[in-house]
């Protein structure tokens, strides 16, 4: 008996020890792959200035903020982090501008942040009802892009309570919001490399050129242009050039009540609202347009569960029903070929 107790003992005295030990590097091993790897919304703080950072900031120009973090049962952890303000029309026109987001390496070390130390912050616009619901559908649709394209941006639903600090009084708004992978760090995700020079949209790989197009007329965006890299950006990985769109705002499926038609091209566009589906892809074999409408329509029940699987987070329900009916409208022109080749080939024909 004696014997049996001292072996215990000595068991305890090897793995008790190794498993205290472990855990320190179980905590940062997560901390490096969880922000995009976990699906459920992320709680943070901001602290700053808002008319600061519109007035202060540009695209090279920053300003330090206050940023925490949940990490884990109400577990909170501050940082010291430079922000700036993003895009020209949300500073001039949003009541929350989105922010560019960069942290430190010193101050990263061991937290959430430490392998995505810059970022887009992506927050509603404007200061309405159905503000949330317009983050949750633009986010959806980042969602969606990763059905269908394996070349994409990775994000993180937050939900935030932003500080505005005016003189010594503090304004506190509670908002919905997203973070975007930084562009480098979608490139060497993949193990591709950016581009960074001026690019001709038939310099595309054919069927991911299609693919990305086909996806902006499902969501009806035409908010963004291959030619001039307006809302993508250009990535060469697997010994093809591929774009990878972002800011999706002024689509018909998010339908903000500042969305406006396009004018990225030289002519007008033939619609007079968002919600109005028109192709906007360059000239490609035919067939390659018949492989991506089966594809489409093969990936249905997918690109509809992401919808779904967001539905609790949706303020009314109306504008979650409103989002799924718009996606369900874009399968029934892909149901009809010639609706489709109308739609969309014959489109793609006549664009300069």
């Amino acid at each position: 008996m004696i014997g049996q107790i001292s072996r215990i003992l000595l068991l305890l005295f090897f793995v008790i020890p190794y498993s205290v030990s472990a855990q320190p590097d179980q905590i940062k091993k997560s901390n490096k792959l969880r922000l995009f790897e976990e699906n459920k919304s992320l709680p943070i703080k901001f602290k700053y200035s808002k008319k600061q950072l519109k007035n202060e900031t540009n695209d090279s120009t920053y300003m330090i903020a206050e940023m925490s973090y949940e990490k884990h049962n109400g577990i909170w952890d501050t940082l010291e982090v430079k922000i700036r303000a993003r895009g020209n029309f949300r500073r001039k026109s949003c009541f929350f501008t989105p922010i560019k987001l960069k942290v430190s390496k010193k101050n990263a070390k061991g937290t959430l942040f430490e392998k995505n130390r810059k970022l887009k912050v992506v927050f509603p616009c404007l200061n309405e009802y159905l503000k949330d619901d317009y983050v949750m559908k633009e986010y959806i649709i980042y969602k969606m892009y990763e059905v269908v394209m394996p070349y994409h941006f990775k994000t993180r639903l937050i939900e935030v309570e932003f500080d505005d600090v005016k003189n010594k009084k503090i304004k506190t708004y509670q908002l919905k919001g997203f973070l975007i992978e930084d562009y480098d760090k979608v490139a060497k995700r993949l193990e591709g490399r950016v581009v960074k020079r001026a690019f001709y949209p038939q310099g595309y790989d054919d069927l991911f050129a299609v693919r990305n197009a086909m996806f902006q007329f499902m969501v009806g965006n035409t908010d963004f242009s291959a030619t001039y890299s307006h809302n993508s950006k250009v990535i060469y990985v697997d010994k093809k050039f591929v774009p990878i769109p972002y800011d999706f705002d002024m689509s018909g499926f998010v339908n903000t009540s500042y969305s406006v038609v396009s004018k990225t091209r030289k002519a007008e566009l033939p619609i007079e609202n968002v919600t109005e589906r028109y192709y906007m892809g360059y000239r490609r074999d035919i067939k390659l347009f018949e492989k991506v409408r089966l594809e489409f329509l093969n990936n249905r029940k997918e690109l509809l569960s992401v919808i779904d699987n967001h539905k609790n987070y949706f303020e009314s329900q109306q504008s979650f029903e409103t989002a799924k009916s718009y996606i369900k409208g874009f399968f029934k022109i892909l149901e009809d070929r010639n609706t489709f080749k109308r739609r969309t080939y014959d489109i793609a024909l006549n664009m300069d």
